[in-house]
């Protein structure tokens, strides 16, 4: 995420003077994606030290510098090359464009760049000359940076607490989540990544600050997980809305399989072989499979335990016909249920119609 500069403690430092010297080239790391990276600082004009003495002061009284790999002097992410300077908690420096960061923001970059604006450098003194601190540690600067350049910055492989952090940190510093954290926008697929395995932490945070886009997509990754499992500090980050519709998710699609289950296999002609009272025999062993499935149903119950719980019953039925309906409500079960929607904005309509349907076959006598 960051180089590092050597210089000498004892020389007067200005970091304006770098830039000019600035090689990118020497940020090129065997990682491909460094955390740090060390090289030398252009020597001095005044210096007349042979490479000898160059060495044997570079190992001692020594300070160092921490450049981000990505917003370096000299890299090509505007027309215009940077203006001013942020420097992190942690002493990183990051070379940006003063109206790339005050184009979305709403309060100038947290007040940060208002007096910068009012009081223009020199053209002499254009680039980067200017060094503001910002009081966010560089991995968390990092990601809002890379956002606002609508850059991904997953290569980094920031960790949630992270992105948790810059996510909040978003309207201090006057940007819009709404806008930057929705589809296809990096930092909403970045986050996106996480619901596979972190679900809950995903919710929380699209939950707190409303952002129905993250939550909708990562609610279809909550049906595995156990109510009870939500302690009251989660469920008091998600707040009443989004815990709501978390639970309506859950309890619908439960609801929805036992409805699709009541529905039994049509019946047949009766014939010589399979009478009306034979034909029962399926329907009272259909009940009794529904019922297995419908005591255990979970919202994530999967098509194959469905399909292995019904299709067991044709070891039962000499009657082909019978077999045939068996098989034939079976896959329009597994179906319909493919079909119930698995996330919570989408998902009440489409239970209204399947209830609706159910209801409606219910009556014709099928």
């Amino acid at each position: 995420m960051f180089s590092e500069l050597d210089l000498d403690p004892e020389d007067h430092y200005d970091f304006s003077a770098h830039w000019d010297t600035f090689n990118p080239l020497s940020l090129m790391p065997d990682d491909p994606y460094p955390l740090s990276k060390q090289v030398l600082s252009p020597p001095s004009s005044a210096s007349s030290s042979s490479g000898a003495e160059d060495a044997s002061g570079a190992s001692a009284g020594v300070a160092t510098v921490s450049v981000s790999t990505t917003f370096f002097p000299g890299a090509i992410l505007d027309d215009q090359p940077a203006d001013i300077t942020l420097r992190s908690l942690d002493n990183v420096f990051f070379a940006v464009h003063t109206q790339r960061l005050l184009a979305p923001s709403s309060n100038g970059f947290n007040n940060l760049l208002f007096s910068y604006t009012n009081h223009p450098h020199s053209e002499h003194h254009h680039q980067t000359d200017t060094i503001i601190d910002v009081s966010l540690t560089s991995s968390i600067l990092n990601i809002i940076l890379h956002t606002v350049y609508n850059l991904s910055c997953a290569h980094y492989v920031p960790t949630l607490s992270d992105l948790t952090s810059a996510v909040a940190s978003f309207p201090t510093y006057g940007l819009s989540l709404c806008t930057y954290i929705s589809p296809p926008n990096p930092l909403y697929t970045l986050l996106l990544s996480h619901a596979p395995t972190s679900p809950l932490d995903i919710y929380a945070l699209a939950a707190s600050h409303n952002l129905a886009d993250l939550a909708t997509a990562t609610s279809s990754h909550l049906l595995g997980i156990s109510l009870s499992s939500i302690s009251d500090s989660l469920a008091e980050r998600i707040g009443p809305v989004y815990l709501k519709r978390l639970f309506f998710l859950h309890l619908g699609r439960v609801d929805a399989l036992k409805r699709l289950l009541l529905l039994p296999p049509d019946a047949h002609t009766p014939t010589a072989e399979c009478s009306e009272e034979d034909q029962k025999s399926l329907t009272r062993a259909w009940a009794l499979a529904s019922a297995y499935l419908a005591w255990d149903a979970r919202p994530d119950t999967s098509a194959s335990v469905i399909e292995s719980a019904l299709k067991s019953l044709s070891s039962q039925l000499t009657c082909e016909l019978c077999n045939n309906a068996l098989a034939k409500r079976t896959g329009d079960m597994i179906m319909e249920w493919a079909n119930v929607k698995a996330s919570f904005i989408s998902f009440l309509p489409h239970f209204t119609n399947i209830t609706t349907s159910t209801r409606a076959r219910s009556a014709s006598g099928r």
